[in-house]
């Protein structure tokens, strides 16, 4: 079933968070399209989590202006059930067995499919009768992904679901949350500092920094769009107009910069070549780093851990 929303899945303008004196994200701009796995990205305490509440309704902007799937978040029940969140520390009850937890979600979500539920517990072998205090982290993980599927949402929303995991339960949640996508024709925002994850199933980028949007877009476009210049030292200083320095090291003898370009990179002196997604988001984060309090080193360890 295609989703009723059409237009963008999220619309944020000036959008802005504060606790006491605190800010937590400082006026944000985005327009996110729908039928995308977007991946936000940023080192702990860059204001994933706060954009994920606030667009699921948990919490309420400070000022400025936040549209999900065309209406105020959480603005009434039927809204509510368009959405899927899992937080980040994937809640399940532990005294609940699974049976339990689909039970519960039949009862509290009016658009609930039993068969995808059960199939999907029967595929991950997960027993109906087990105890999810007693489910192992990578199978509370696809529990939880499972009752956030199983409400057939138009958008499902993830806060660092797979932080905690090895890698083989990571690899499987990432496929099982891909599947839940295709099969319901849903958009999925994943929140992550694990850039290897989001290259592995996000085809849109929001780079989030120091509180603030340090760039968002396709990913294509993005990889597009930017590159790696290097040349003589001195010579990155006379880029012509059109090139954004993003990011620039120098040696004793040459320059290496990542920009951003509005049309084909530039030619001799300099010389292009393409960027990893992972040089791209590092060269925005130690941009953002260098402004901010702490090292680019300590941005760079948390987004690479």
């Amino acid at each position: 079933m295609p989703p009723e929303h059409s237009g963008p899945v999220l619309i944020a303008e000036g959008l802005t968070k504060r606790y006491g004196r605190r800010q937590a994200l400082t006026d944000c701009d985005l327009q996110v399209p729908q039928g995308r796995v977007i991946g936000l990205v940023g080192p702990n305490g860059a204001g994933k989590s706060t954009l994920l509440q606030l667009a699921c309704g948990l919490i309420a902007p400070t000022s400025g202006r936040l549209r999900v799937l065309g209406s105020r978040p959480a603005a009434n029940a039927a809204h509510l059930a368009k959405v899927g969140y899992v937080a980040q520390d994937t809640p399940v009850y532990p005294m609940l067995t699974v049976a339990d937890h689909l039970r519960m979600g039949a009862r509290l979500n009016p658009a609930w499919d039993p068969s995808l539920a059960n199939r999907r517990i029967a595929q991950l072998g997960l027993n109906p009768r087990q105890h999810a205090g007693r489910l192992s982290g990578g199978q509370r993980a696809q529990l939880a992904l499972t009752m956030a599927a199983a409400k057939r949402p138009e958008l499902l929303i993830f806060d660092e679901p797979a932080a905690a995991l090895d890698p083989l339960a990571r690899i499987g949640f990432l496929r099982h949350l891909m599947e839940s996508v295709t099969e319901l024709g849903a958009s999925a925002v994943l929140s992550s500092h694990l850039l290897a994850d989001v290259e592995r199933v996000c085809d849109y980028l929001i780079v989030l920094c120091d509180s603030r949007v340090q760039v968002a877009g396709d990913v294509r476009d993005l990889l597009s769009t930017h590159y790696r210049l290097v040349a003589p030292r001195g010579a990155l200083d006379r880029l012509p107009g059109g090139v954004e320095v993003i990011r620039i090291e120098h040696t004793d003898r040459q320059s290496s910069a990542v920009v951003r370009t509005d049309g084909p990179p530039p030619g001799p002196p300099w010389t292009a070549s393409a960027l990893p997604l992972e040089e791209l988001v590092l060269g925005y984060m130690t941009r953002a780093a260098e402004g901010a309090t702490g090292s680019a080193a300590a941005v760079m360890g948390e987004v690479l851990r």
